[in-house]
């Protein structure tokens, strides 16, 4: 098993638990069977650009176009759907603000049980709708508290004073065997095909859920299949559990990939992924929206950030070999349009293609113009100015944003600058700054 670094972590540490009944290649396929007339049996899709890139033939099973638009409906659904009829009567609870949320929503309809969702204030309006819209009269969404936490202690109490049953998005037996059918359908349809199980099965990971199940029912069934986990690299919350032991909550958490940002992975997931060899590597925030971008451009797929995670780890943090089969999950398509400018942002600098400075330029007539004729290339961009003159000061800062064809067009951008009459910082990463402008 090999694990990248990962980020900090919170130092206190957690009770001793007891030790966690594992499920098995037999549970997943109950739930195959339970989950057989209710979810959509989404695509196994030919990728003509990464089997181009790789020398492979590499498919994509299609989750996005789930009903909910993510995976998160087969867990949701096979724990609700094993509660007898007083569990039932007593209702569900959960607390999420994405897709556990809507395929919760979904199974309670369909199942005729009552739910309650718990969001925080930050949920956006269109995603209370999707929820109110999938639960019908079944659900009732609760806007608590600022942050995820708040609401997920507030579902914990309901349950507690209610008896509701809590449906957790990932941490539960139940759960991640519904998740796992994935895989059982993957292996299905390329059967149909005349084909064999894939060499290589890319996974995304955040709370470990889809992982543990793909794991629970491939290492017993089709244990050649090897078997890679992917996580953003700011939120690599499972390979922390691993090299620690035992789930660790982690101190720095990047949110941008919101589906798979997990601060502490579950005690059932990680021991199932504990117990099975599996490959885990982390991708940088910057590659994944290279690839949201590519996927929406060239493939035709709205994915959010956590469904394109599995591809973007194609891009060089996988190894696959020419002429292998390869298998990938896009998770989820719930993607926030107005996200774009941010996604497109984050690729550029990710690509070496978006820089940012801060110039002293002389407080001066003509200053400016010296600087784009002397400086800028001839497909150079200024993306963003951002000045304010002082009338004490001989010189004036400003934050200048300048986009270059390639990344090879740098040097030559830097050499430019430090033969032109304004001094400058180029703002780099580790810069509190930089935290401003992405």
């Amino acid at each position: 098993m090999s694990i990248d670094a990962v980020p900090s972590l919170e130092s206190a540490r957690e009770p001793e638990r007891e030790p966690i009944a594992l499920p098995t290649a037999a549970d997943v396929e109950d739930a195959a069977a339970r989950l057989a007339k209710v979810v959509t049996r989404t695509p196994l899709a030919t990728n003509s650009r990464w089997s181009a890139e790789l020398d492979a033939h590499v498919r994509v099973k299609r989750e996005d176009l789930q009903a909910v638009r993510s995976y998160k409906l087969r867990g949701a659904y096979n724990l609700v759907a094993q509660l007898d009829a007083e569990q039932r009567g007593h209702g569900v609870v959960t607390a999420s603000a994405g897709n556990h949320a809507q395929g919760l929503a979904y199974a309670c309809a369909a199942l005729r049980v009552r739910g309650r969702i718990y969001v925080p204030r930050t949920t956006p309006r269109q995603k209370r709708d999707r929820i109110a819209a999938l639960g019908q009269e079944f659900v009732e969404t609760i806007v608590l508290g600022d942050t995820y936490d708040d609401a997920a202690a507030a579902a914990a109490q309901d349950a507690a004073r209610t008896g509701a049953t809590m449906v957790p998005a990932f941490d539960d037996v139940r759960t991640v065997c519904g998740q796992g059918t994935v895989a059982v359908e993957v292996v299905e349809q390329l059967a149909a095909l005349g084909e064999t199980p894939p060499d290589v099965l890319v996974v995304p990971v955040g709370g470990g859920g889809l992982l543990a199940g793909v794991l629970t029912w491939v290492r017993e069934r089709h244990p050649h299949v090897r078997v890679v986990g992917v996580e953003p690299e700011g939120a690599s919350s499972m390979a922390a559990a691993l090299a620690a032991g035992r789930p660790v909550r982690l101190g720095d958490l990047d949110t941008f990939v919101d589906g798979a940002s997990v601060r502490r992975v579950g005690d059932v997931t990680h021991a199932v992924v504990e117990q099975h060899p599996v490959e885990l590597v982390a991708v940088p925030e910057g590659a994944i929206c290279v690839e949201m971008l590519a996927m929406y451009q060239t493939d035709g797929i709205i994915a959010e950030p956590a469904g394109a995670l599995a591809t973007a780890a194609l891009a060089g943090y996988v190894r696959v070999e020419p002429g292998q089969s390869v298998v990938a999950i896009v998770s989820g398509g719930n993607n926030d349009v107005s996200r774009y400018a941010e996604i497109i942002e984050r690729a550029l600098v990710h690509e070496g293609r978006k820089h940012y400075f801060l110039v002293e330029f002389p407080q001066e007539p003509g200053a400016l113009r010296r600087f784009l004729d002397e400086v800028l290339g001839p497909d150079d961009d200024i993306t963003l100015f951002e000045y304010v003159k002082r009338s004490n000061r001989e010189f004036g800062p400003a934050l200048v944003g300048i986009e270059i064809p390639t990344k090879d067009d740098l040097p030559g951008l830097l050499a430019r600058m430090d033969a032109a009459p304004p001094t400058f910082d180029k703002i780099t990463a580790d810069d509190p700054l930089y935290r401003y402008l992405l």
